[in-house]
């Protein structure tokens, strides 16, 4: 069983785990509780984002860059300007989400 497969278990099933395993309270625990209590128990550990293919530190200081140019065209009333650079932004962003992805 991983991590993923313990999220997708109800709330019912993950206290009846927790409660064969020993673990008392569960009752006042909320579901992302149970699961950290439940897989800490069966030495599973959280998966996390790793984004591959990109330099994200790189496209986050070119996010920071950008927002001080929106910033600065705001204050000028360049809406033009300020509009583009928000797109760039989105886009950026976009890349560093769709990169992401869930390892074990």
């Amino acid at each position: 069983m991983d991590w993923h497969a313990l999220e997708k278990l109800k709330v019912d099933e993950l206290r009846e785990m927790a409660r064969g395993k020993g673990i008392e309270g569960t009752s006042g625990l909320r579901k992302d509780q149970l699961v950290e209590i439940v897989a800490k128990d069966l030495g599973i550990d959280k998966p996390h984002l790793v984004v591959e293919g990109n330099d994200k530190l790189a496209i986050k200081s070119r996010i920071r860059r950008l927002k001080t140019e929106v910033a600065t065209a705001v204050e000028a009333h360049d809406k033009e300007t300020a509009h583009r650079k928000r797109r760039q932004i989105h886009r950026l962003k976009r890349r560093i989400h769709k990169a992401a992805q869930l390892t074990h």
